[in-house]
């Protein structure tokens, strides 16, 4: 896990933008026993209802809105198991279940530190329709701003890269509204059981950990038959 540390050896504007974003953040950090959150380890299903209820973001989505299934994924940016399900299962899931009409796919936020925190306070901030490519981007550039000595300065070049300007990032990371937003969808993912990530609800269902293609296929086939 990244530390408080080393998300403030930035300098210049990034600096104050680590300080100030690290302000919202609280005394202690964003792990789940710093933050105060008693998962449901036990919790194996979820009333599907409850699941998609309104929470402190709208939840971003890919698919068709009334897709036999749903898949809600609660991830941290900074997960090395969340990253490669990105890498090896996603691109499977995106092109023969989410383009398909078959499932409906929804990410939400659960950072375990101020690094991933940060991250998904930038994909917040991209603009519309621009969610899941800047989480693309940090997935796949994970070890290159996430394992760094200098995470705020590496997140700096990737929002310049997406089109944000130094301003916009240091307004990004400066949102308090944002950054406690994230935090309650956090806490709103552990009072569901979740306790890991990556963390999947399959139509409901509690599925842990970073899925395979053929783990995927397996728990969908019984809920798509032929189609």
């Amino acid at each position: 896990m990244i530390d408080r540390r080393r998300f403030l050896e930035g300098t210049g504007t990034v600096l104050l933008t680590a300080a100030a974003l690290l302000a919202l953040s609280g005394p202690r950090g964003l792990g789940l026993g710093e933050l105060g959150f008693v998962g449901q380890a036990d919790a194996q299903t979820v009333d599907a209802a409850k699941l998609l209820e309104a929470g402190p973001l709208p939840d971003q989505w890919l698919g068709k809105e009334d897709a036999p299934v749903t898949i809600v994924e609660y991830a941290s940016m900074t997960c090395g198991h969340c990253a490669h399900f990105h890498a090896t299962t996603w691109p499977v899931l995106k092109e023969k279940y989410i383009d398909t009409g078959k499932v409906r796919f929804v990410l939400r936020e659960f950072p375990l530190d101020i690094v991933a925190k940060a991250a998904f306070m930038l994909a917040r901030c991209s603009g519309e329709g621009k969610y899941y490519p800047m989480v693309d981007t940090l997935f796949d550039n994970q070890k290159n701003w996430a394992f760094t000595n200098n995470p705020a300065q590496a997140l700096l070049a990737i929002a310049k890269q997406s089109g944000m300007t130094e301003q916009q990032f240091n307004a990004c990371l400066s949102d308090a509204k944002l950054a406690g937003e994230i935090d309650q969808s956090a806490k709103r993912g552990a009072e569901l059981g979740v306790d890991s990530t990556p963390t999947f609800f399959i139509n409901g269902k509690k599925v842990p950990g970073a899925l395979s293609p053929e783990d995927l296929d397996k728990e969908l086939a019984p809920l798509l038959g032929s189609n």
